[in-house]
């Protein structure tokens, strides 16, 4: 058995993570580490000079002791503070930064996705605290304004229904036929509708119905031209090879699921949605 430096442990080559914990912890040990890491990343490479608008000129900026303990580098020549946190999902957050950074890390290495609840029994942190967190880093952090999806792009919708609350008022008119009662259940249902390329990103929202043609116009609005779309055999996505390189589609009632390559990536991904 070989071995092992149990102080140092190391990420196995055949390990499907890109960053372990322990690589992490090894490099945001602390609110200090992860402070200098935008410092370093956002105004100054060397850690030492940054642009002073101030003096509109590169300065020295050094970093004093005060009893306010400021997240920020002062000017060298006028003095001017300059924050690394400013125009950030932590700017104004009393909360460490060892814990934003933390939230990040379990955000986007978690496959199944992770709720604020869990953030907060993972950052013993309030669950007001973990909401506020968890929805900054979800929809201001990771929010994709990267453009339109391209390459191969595997289209789907889902029809999400939950247990009917109880309403208050006069009770529903049963309806007569199975037709009026399909369009009833249909109405009360949410479609998620999500998109996503082939070992890449993904895009997902909320449509009032799987009918139509919004979600043709979604597939248009989100996917380049010159890209080749897959989905299902749902008639809503007809017409599709008019905007595109080529439209797959995969007939789920025969038994296909395999074409060519891999075509199931959005239903693995789907917890991610």
């Amino acid at each position: 058995m070989p071995t092992v430096d149990r102080n140092n442990p190391v990420r196995s080559k055949s390990s499907e993570s890109t960053h372990s914990l322990m690589e992490f912890m090894q490099r945001f040990p602390d609110d200090e580490a992860c402070l200098n890491w935008l410092w370093r990343t956002r105004c100054s490479e060397d850690g030492e000079h940054a642009f002073c608008r101030k003096c509109g000129q590169e300065r020295v900026f050094r970093r004093y002791n005060t009893a306010q303990r400021r997240q920020s580098w002062t000017c060298t020549g006028c003095g001017l503070h300059l924050a690394p946190t400013a125009g950030t999902i932590f700017e104004g957050s009393a909360t460490s930064l060892h814990l934003w950074f933390y939230a990040m890390y379990l955000m986007a290495s978690t496959r199944c996705g992770v709720s604020a609840k869990q953030l907060e029994r993972e950052l013993g942190v309030t669950y007001k605290t973990a909401w506020r967190i968890f929805n900054k880093i979800r929809n201001i952090a990771m929010a994709d304004d990267s453009g339109p999806l391209r390459g191969d792009v595997e289209i789907d919708e889902a029809s999400v229904d939950g247990k009917p609350r109880k309403k208050q008022g006069p009770p529903i008119k049963r309806p007569e036929t199975r037709s009026e009662a399909q369009k009833l259940r249909e109405a009360r249902r949410a479609t998620v509708f999500a998109a996503v390329e082939r070992q890449g990103r993904i895009k997902a929202t909320v449509l009032p119905s799987r009918r139509g043609p919004g979600l043709k116009q979604k597939v248009i609005e989100w996917v380049e031209p010159e890209s080749i779309v897959i989905t299902d055999e749902w008639p809503a996505y007809n017409g599709l090879d008019r905007h595109f390189i080529d439209h797959s589609r995969i007939n789920h009632s025969a038994g296909w699921y395999v074409v060519g390559i891999r075509t199931r990536t959005l239903s693995r991904d789907s917890s991610a949605i």
